[in-house]
């Protein structure tokens, strides 16, 4: 789906891509106010889980539970946060967000308020991105 931002975000931000799965792509949020957080989206354009085969279903949930794992290792938050909301955006993504009981909104949603966005430098984010490459095992 061409005018779909998921659609088209692995093309238009390589820089922040982590890698390519059997079903997903998974790719760290430019903002990293809260550190790790990391987008998985399906591949194909879909909107609802119930759309999937039961096989592609597993698949893809499996490949999310992967990732939220290496970002739990890697961070060590309190909370792993798994978003899969789809109102605004309707292509089925998930926002996993490591939590922190020191982070400025814990424990509320991080939607509770508005915040400063935190852009790393290049090297920072291939840095993080290496990070999380290197403990995923596709």
């Amino acid at each position: 789906m061409t005018d779909c931002p998921m659609c088209t975000k692995w093309d238009d931000e390589p820089e922040l891509r982590i890698a390519e799965l059997e079903h997903t792509r998974v790719m760290l949020n430019r903002d990293q106010f809260f550190p790790g957080y990391t987008f998985v989206f399906a591949k194909d354009h879909v909107t609802e889980l119930f759309h999937l085969s039961r096989d592609v279903r597993q698949g893809i949930m499996e490949e999310v539970s992967a990732v939220a794992a290496v970002l739990f290792n890697l961070f060590r938050p309190a909370k792993m946060n798994y978003e899969l909301l789809g109102n605004m955006v309707p292509h089925m993504h998930w926002h996993l967000i490591p939590r922190f009981s020191s982070d400025p909104l814990w424990p509320r949603p991080i939607w509770s308020e508005s915040h400063g966005e935190v852009i790393l430098t290049p090297a920072e984010y291939a840095e993080r991105i290496a990070l999380v490459q290197s403990n995923l095992k596709p």
